[in-house]
């Protein structure tokens, strides 16, 4: 009997152990994830940004959750864009960019299940930064966003990036799709 308590209690301690590195290690992940995107520069494009008297600041309410969904776009003249012209202009919070392949929309990164990232999986996310296609098997990724650069990081760090998105605040925020040149 003395036997299978210490028995009990030694199991009981090692999966409590595991439990508390497992917390540890997502809590590190997180933040080697946060780290990650803030040195990456995703606010730039991915969160709306506000002006302010020092030029346009992201937008703390609306972090990575995309091109807004009700934003409006003025018309870019086509002399603009093409070969030495300019290679893309964009909107003035930066979610939207306009070039040679059509028109961009930053996406929504939060873990909203219907608008952004909340039904993907890491392993989507892998895919999608790997082969510049969402999903890893969809439609391309499209300027400015630099998947090629992103898809270069190990699994750990495209890992870590995921789970800190999916950490962040879900916002409700549909992206419009992109639009071709037209």
């Amino acid at each position: 009997m003395a036997y299978g308590r210490l028995f009990s209690a030694t199991c009981l301690s090692t999966l409590l152990a595991g439990f508390v590195q497992a917390a540890s290690m997502s809590d590190t992940q997180i933040r080697r994830g946060e780290y990650l995107v803030n040195f990456g520069g995703c606010h730039d494009c991915h969160t709306p940004k506000i002006i302010t008297p020092s030029g346009p600041a992201p937008d703390k309410k609306r972090f990575l959750s995309g091109h807004p969904e009700n934003g409006r776009l003025s018309d870019v003249p086509k002399e603009l864009i093409g070969p030495e012209r300019w290679g893309a202009v964009t909107n003035n919070d930066l979610t939207a960019w306009v070039g040679p392949w059509g028109t961009s929309f930053a996406a929504n990164l939060t873990p909203d299940k219907a608008t952004g990232l909340g039904s993907w999986s890491a392993k989507d996310f892998i895919a999608t930064m790997r082969t510049g296609k969402h999903l890893g098997v969809g439609r391309p990724v499209l300027p400015p966003m630099p998947w090629f650069d992103v898809g270069t990081l190990n699994d750990r760090d495209l890992k870590a990036i995921f789970a800190y998105l999916h950490s962040l605040k879900s916002i409700v925020n549909k992206v419009p799709q992109p639009i071709s040149p037209q």
